[in-house]
């Protein structure tokens, strides 16, 4: 009789353990989902806010947590998504991680949620941004904008070595001979909000193809000056999102919206906060004057 309640004894303990464990795991994936969750630096792109090797905390609740059907993600459907209420919006010179928005080609958006970049917010929806001499810069923002000496030093490499956006290996978005925009010379170029309407002309649709394509599921084409969306006719366009564009630290090194274009609102994951963890990738030993460093 005493057997039987002792072990009666360890196998409630047992299920309150499992069950406590089984609470805990909950927990963190609720976290993981709505409040925070961490990602792994693996390039140089944003030095040097953040080297290779970082490991940083990235907060959902500033911006709002998405909810989507993960498994239709992860096997490369496209998904609705939703963002909840956030504490607050983005703003100029955030250092945001976010689906690269372009995983197959530089003119096509869609989803791809096992493929992410982080990248500085240097232009928020209704901005118009421009390339100035390398220089960054948003009409009536008189701050700075991105690593301005990294801005800098890439227009002195490119001086001195005689170096066009054609021998760096890629142009400059829209990839249009008419347009010509360049990593040095870029815009100026309307940053899309929600609600914002936009005349369609041969110039517009070149610039706001892919959004409006993505937006709408239908092809957007310009022909005997005709501007047509699937098959109808249209003089103008009603944009349903919000767009972001993003820019590496490193500007040097970086492929970001000064190539594949503007970043979608559905795409970011969150802000990056701090650096929780950095390990040198060349020596393999902790960096702890980076750890629980605050990101700006």
């Amino acid at each position: 009789m005493k057997r039987s309640a002792s072990l009666k004894k360890i196998v409630n303990k047992g299920i309150d353990l499992f069950l406590w464990f089984c609470g805990i795991v909950v927990l963190w994936l609720l976290a993981q989902v709505f409040c925070v969750t961490s990602f792994h630096i693996p390039s140089d792109s944003m030095e040097p806010a953040l080297l290779a090797g970082d490991v940083i905390l990235v907060d959902k609740l500033t911006y709002g947590a998405r909810l989507f059907n993960v498994m239709d993600a992860v096997a490369g459907k496209q998904v609705e998504i939703k963002r909840l209420l956030g504490m607050g919006g983005m703003r100029r010179n955030d250092i945001v991680v976010f689906n690269y928005p372009c995983p197959k080609q530089w003119k096509r958006i869609e989803m791809d949620v096992m493929q992410y970049y982080v990248k500085r917010c240097v232009a928020l929806p209704g901005d118009t941004f421009r390339i100035a001499n390398g220089r960054y810069k948003v009409n009536g923002y008189a701050g700075t904008l991105g690593c301005v000496d990294a801005q800098d030093r890439f227009m002195a490499l490119i001086s001195e070595q005689g170096l066009t956006d054609d021998a760096i290996g890629v142009r400059a978005y829209p990839e249009d001979s008419l347009i010509r925009w360049t990593t040095k010379e870029f815009g100026p170029l309307y940053i899309p909000k929600s609600g914002d309407i936009i005349p369609m002309d041969g110039r517009t649709v070149k610039l706001y193809k892919n959004m409006v394509e993505w937006e709408q599921k239908k092809s957007l084409r310009y022909e005997a000056g005709n501007t047509y969306l699937g098959d109808s006719l249209i003089a103008e366009y009603r944009f349903l999102k919000n767009y972001y564009f993003m820019a590496g630290d490193k500007a040097e090194n970086s492929k970001d919206s000064r190539y594949w274009g503007l970043l979608p609102e559905e795409y970011i994951v969150g802000k990056a906060v701090r650096i929780w963890k950095s390990v040198d990738k060349g020596t393999d030993r902790v960096r702890w004057n980076r750890i629980f460093k605050k990101i700006e």
